[in-house]
């Protein structure tokens, strides 16, 4: 790619073109729900990472892990073999416009983000850090539409306040209604990771998803080696399968993979009309909680789908 970035590459060529260019709103939306049901594991992912690691030499050891997995990537498949002349493969790195926004996305989805729910989750049941959630979607169609200008319809934002409102109630409902010492954590949480989202969709639509969140691992890099190397010298670190399981996933899985198609499918139908497939994760994180965790799964939790189900499906189809 001799003058050009990866963001202007050919579209004719998957790994170069922008997530905008490469697929319509069907697959958009595959590939946006694929996200969520990534990120829903996050939680009960993070709970079993805390069996064998402290907060903080989860979140810098996973973060390390994602940065090695994008930064291969990087250098593998980051452009066109046509085009490897003189740059034996890797990725052109980010016009220089780019790189405030990513970041952005760095300090709100590789640190922010996981940071303070890993630690909210040392006090709080994943049941209860579900709320953050709820409120996800909402907040980052609103970041969006004061970042990006989308003006989705009055159809779109009832439908989106009505989805929050029926998580939000059954989260709360769930934890008993009492604030606990983690909620500072996860409101805190809502933001740095709605605004990580607005700004890695707006950049999915000038370069590859896949190349924002790599960027943006990469970029955290000088923060979370010395990170991890302070905390694995204070806390204990005791590996166990479910440990070792729990940290790849939220690396690998949640960390990159997930992020990859959550932004590719931001860029094809839009940040707003994705976000609100969002809705759908904290009764999937319910579902895994079972499943994995051994938590009881509430009775109201049927119910709360069908609504949510409903409202994702209205503001699918309202203009976004």
């Amino acid at each position: 790619m001799r003058a050009q970035s990866s963001a202007t590459a050919p579209s004719g060529i998957a790994v170069g073109a922008t997530d905008a260019d490469t697929g319509g709103a069907p697959l958009g939306t595959v590939q946006a729900a694929l996200g969520v049901v990534a990120f829903s594991l996050t939680f009960p992912a993070t709970a079993w990472g805390l069996e064998g690691f402290g907060p903080w030499s989860l979140i810098a050891v996973r973060s390390i892990l994602a940065a090695a997995v994008a930064g291969a990537c990087l250098v593998v498949v980051g452009v066109p073999p046509r085009e490897r002349s003189r740059a034996w493969g890797r990725a052109a790195p980010p016009e220089r416009r780019h790189w405030l926004g990513l970041a952005v996305v760095g300090a709100g989805v590789v640190l922010g983000f996981p940071l303070l729910t890993t630690l909210a989750l040392q006090t709080s049941t994943t049941a209860h850090a579900a709320v953050v959630v709820g409120l996800l979607p909402l907040t980052t169609a609103l970041l969006s539409a004061l970042r990006v200008g989308t003006r989705p319809s009055r159809t779109f934002w009832i439908a989106a306040l009505a989805g929050a409102a029926a998580v939000i109630a059954f989260t709360v409902q769930q934890s008993g209604g009492a604030l606990t010492s983690a909620d500072a954590y996860l409101f805190a949480a809502l933001l740095v990771c709605a605004a990580g989202y607005t700004e890695g969709g707006r950049l999915a639509r000038v370069m590859p998803g896949w190349q924002v969140i790599g960027w943006a691992l990469v970029l955290c890099l000088p923060l979370t080696v010395p990170m991890a190397a302070v905390a694995l010298s204070f806390e204990p670190v005791h590996l166990t399968a479910h440990a070792v399981t729990g940290l790849l996933w939220v690396a690998i899985g949640s960390q990159f993979l997930g992020l990859v198609v959550w932004y590719r499918g931001m860029a094809a139908i839009g940040i707003p009309k994705a976000s609100q497939l969002q809705l759908a994760q904290p009764l999937l994180t319910l579902v895994w909680s079972v499943l994995l965790l051994g938590e009881h799964l509430p009775v109201a939790a049927p119910l709360t789908a069908a609504a949510v189900l409903l409202c994702i499906a209205v503001t699918q189809r309202a203009r976004g």
